[in-house]
């Protein structure tokens, strides 16, 4: 089945000018089309449409899937009370009793988590169920080779953060004929001049702002 997901802002390569009101032709897996939302309609009318409000870009690539992963837990929903709703780490990690049972579960929600983070792409270690994990949800895994040298904090769910701009953070551009892997963040500011279009806004906005995310054309996140 075709979908055509719509958004205020398209950028399917970062760099040249976006195009307001643009839309994502997805056919199966496959980008089958990119361009302004109404020449798209009229060109696919059988087309079922999803819009969304915000910037619709590439997916993006998560550089240090190993250490969110392997090196911070990630609590339950029933340990929210107890251990707050943020990842784990240091200390406050090591007071944990962490059997085999409790990592898995957590290397589960964290690649939720990264995806609600409009993450498609991510680099990760030999650690087999961490790669388990990334396997069935379908995220593509990318080497770490590229990966930002110096942090100034710690690793973070948000790929934007320690990004100098949109194109240090997607995974690859969005191609006809390539993977339908992209993301969908609200962030009214962005969208309101769009020919002055500047990432500095929706990088500052954060991917907390995600509201959608497809992965080879399935949508595996959608903020309700």
């Amino acid at each position: 089945m075709l979908t055509l997901h719509a958004a205020d802002l398209l950028i399917a390569v970062p760099g040249p000018a976006p195009v307001p009101d643009g839309a994502v032709v997805v056919d199966g897996d496959t980008v089958a089309a990119l361009g302004p939302y109404e020449e798209l309609a009229a060109a696919y009318p059988r087309a079922r449409v999803r819009r969304w409000p915000g910037v619709l870009t590439p997916g993006l690539r998560q550089w240090h899937g190993t250490w969110l992963l392997e090196r911070a837990y990630h609590p339950d929903p029933r340990e929210h009370e107890e251990l707050g709703d943020r990842p784990l780490t240091g200390e406050r990690l090591e007071a944990l009793d962490m059997t085999d049972t409790r990592w898995a579960g957590s290397v589960r929600r964290g690649v939720q988590q990264m995806l609600r983070h409009g993450t498609t792409a991510v680099a990760i270690g030999s650690n087999p169920v961490v790669a388990t994990a990334v396997a069935r949800s379908g995220l593509t895994v990318v080497p770490a080779l590229g990966a930002p040298g110096i942090l100034f904090e710690e690793p973070n769910l948000d790929p934007f953060r320690n990004a100098y701009g949109l194109a240090d953070a997607v995974a690859s551009p969005l191609t006809v004929g390539g993977r339908a892997d992209f993301a969908v963040f609200d962030v009214p500011d962005v969208t309101d001049v769009p020919d002055a279009f500047d990432d500095a806004a929706l990088l500052e906005a954060g991917a907390g702002t995600c509201v959608a995310t497809v992965l080879a054309g399935r949508l595996v996140h959608r903020r309700r």
